[in-house]
């Protein structure tokens, strides 16, 4: 499984699949998978959980403006998934954020994901 994190301003045009395969893989980040290196996805973890957190709210956002159901537990910053329930160290606190939640998100790594995503529509 190759693990992905779109770009963030490419999530409201994400076809179904790749949209809820990117939920099912924010979770899992969440959840035990982080800190798991895997090359595609090891800078998110250079970054606070917080802002894996709010990226995964902007996905939930989209998935519930689409009519998907969400659990609303993964709404709750301090849930990391049934097998961590909830954190309430420092290690889920709240920190700031910009707008853009991750600098690798840039107009290079745009262009990848475009290209990833018109790949992946020719696939079908």
């Amino acid at each position: 499984m190759i693990l992905r994190l779109w770009h963030q301003n490419l999530i409201k045009y994400l076809p179904k699949e790749q949209l809820l395969g990117q939920h099912r893989e924010l979770c899992a980040l969440r959840g035990k998978g982080f800190g798991r290196k895997h090359k595609t996805v090891d800078y998110v973890f250079k970054h606070p959980y917080y802002y894996l957190y709010q990226f995964h709210l902007i996905v939930i956002k989209e998935m519930e403006r689409r009519n998907y159901k969400v659990n609303n537990l993964w709404k709750n910053k301090n849930y990391r998934g049934k097998n961590i329930g909830y954190d309430f160290t420092d290690f889920t606190k709240k920190t700031f954020y910009h707008k853009k939640i991750y600098k690798e998100h840039n107009k290079k790594y745009l262009k990848e994901c475009i290209e990833n995503l018109n790949k992946k529509r020719k696939d079908y």
